[in-house]
């Protein structure tokens, strides 16, 4: 197998080792599994955990761009918590989860549009063809559940990349996301296609086994081939998870306290608060990677009417995965991780909107390594630009994987004549928020 990676915790590293032997190793030194929330359109910094009182003082004067105004926040923002953070009026379940996150106040990226941002938030490229974060994840620590996909991603949007935000590119097919609902439709009505078959289990068996001899006969005869490879695995998986994935799937086998604490059952929290159900219940049987996809938060116009709405339909929810995970002993092994592909600009667009800003915005993180409680980085008095703590998106991926317990710089795969990785040439780790 090409496989050349190594644990950040190993001083001689676990180079040419089986995946098993480094996934074994990593689940005893570091967090298992992720939980991404990501929040299509690029929510506005300035007007949810980016406090800026200035901005709201300056409210109408010219902007940095020649023609616009500045736009302060119609929202309060308070302190909560013993870590003070500043949080807006638009997160009040959230904000009693204060203690348990992390902000990145510094975040930048490059292209300020959304395919090219959203595509570099995924793969670390806005312009090649590269492995997704969730693939890069799965194929370093490996399987948890041999029944169930390493990776899943919930609702992802048919646009903006599209299938590359969850494709392993040239890693092996296995290392794929696993894309479970359609985007705009709600995740109830969503299913895993093909899950059921029309044969009885021994005759499927039958039936797959000749498959499987020819596919290794023609791998037997091509010497290498990582597709048929993938192939091979994929058929086997999809056998297994007809036993295991409905089971996962079934949030109704929950309590009905703990669908109330998600927002099910109400109309404006009850698509995104299945989607979180559904994340906490596949991590628990053991989903390295789940993408969890909200929007559209490309709030150019009708900003007072449709950020309250996106906050609402994320908010209760929110609090609800954290609390859940916590209560369940997960949140120390799963990191959370919620943020979008850039924000958004201090100035108005038009009379009530925001335009792209790439210079400055917030993310957050909870549980899985990172301190709680903590904020690293600030933008300016206005929130334009990142003034302290910079982090870019290879500064970003490369602290994702040294939480899950991986090199960065020497998590691997050999092609077309040499090593590639998720941060290309780039990326330094933020020790700052690792706790």
């Amino acid at each position: 197998m090409n496989r050349r990676h190594f644990l950040q915790t190993s001083s001689l590293g676990f180079g040419w080792l089986g995946l098993s032997a480094l996934a074994a190793e990593s689940a005893v030194k570091s967090p298992k599994r992720v939980i991404f929330l990501c929040m299509r359109g690029a929510p506005s910094h300035v007007d949810t955990f980016d406090y800026k009182p200035k901005l709201n003082a300056d409210t109408g004067k010219p902007g940095s761009r020649p023609g616009t105004q500045l736009l302060g926040s119609r929202w309060k923002f308070s302190q909560h918590g013993e870590s003070g953070h500043w949080m807006s009026e638009l997160f009040p379940e959230l904000a009693s989860c204060a203690d348990d996150l992390c902000f990145l106040h510094g975040m930048q990226t490059e292209v300020p549009a959304h395919p090219q941002a959203y595509l570099r938030m995924h793969t670390g490229s806005s312009q090649f063809v590269r492995p997704s974060l969730g693939a890069w994840t799965h194929y370093g620590l490996g399987s948890l559940n041999e029944n169930l996909p390493g990776f899943i991603t919930l609702s992802p949007p048919s646009a903006l990349g599209g299938a590359q935000n969850y494709g392993s590119a040239f890693l092996p097919a296995q290392f794929q996301g696993t894309r479970i609902g359609v985007e705009k439709r709600p995740i109830a009505s969503a299913e895993v296609a093909n899950l059921k078959s029309a044969l009885s289990p021994g005759a499927q068996r039958k039936e797959l086994d000749l498959i499987q001899s020819l596919n290794a006969a023609k791998l037997t005869r091509e010497t290498k081939d990582p597709q048929i490879e993938g192939l091979i695995e994929s058929y086997e998986l999809a056998y297994r998870m007809q036993t295991a994935m409905p089971d996962v799937m079934d949030v109704e086998k929950e309590t009905e306290a703990t669908r109330r604490l998600y927002g099910i059952g109400e109309s404006v929290t009850e698509d995104f608060g299945r989607k979180c159900l559904l994340a906490r219940r596949l991590v628990e049987a053991g989903v390295r990677f789940v993408e969890i996809n909200h929007g559209d938060w490309d709030h150019h116009f009708n900003l007072g009417e449709a950020l309250p709405t996106s906050c609402a339909a994320v908010d209760l929810p929110l609090r609800g995965l954290l609390t859940d995970l916590k209560a369940r002993g997960l949140l120390q092994d799963t990191l959370v991780i919620w943020g979008g592909e850039f924000g958004r600009t201090p100035h108005a667009e038009g009379q009530d909107g925001r335009d792209h800003n790439v210079k400055a915005f917030t993310m957050w993180m909870a549980g899985g390594g990172v301190k709680a409680g903590a904020r690293h980085g600030a933008s300016d008095d206005y929130g334009y630009e990142a003034v302290d703590g910079q982090v870019s998106i290879h500064d970003w991926h490369a602290t994702i994987l040294h939480l899950l317990g991986l090199d960065h710089e020497t998590l691997t795969y050999r092609h077309a004549g040499r090593d590639f990785r998720l941060t290309d040439v780039h990326g330094r780790v933020v020790k700052e928020i690792v706790g």
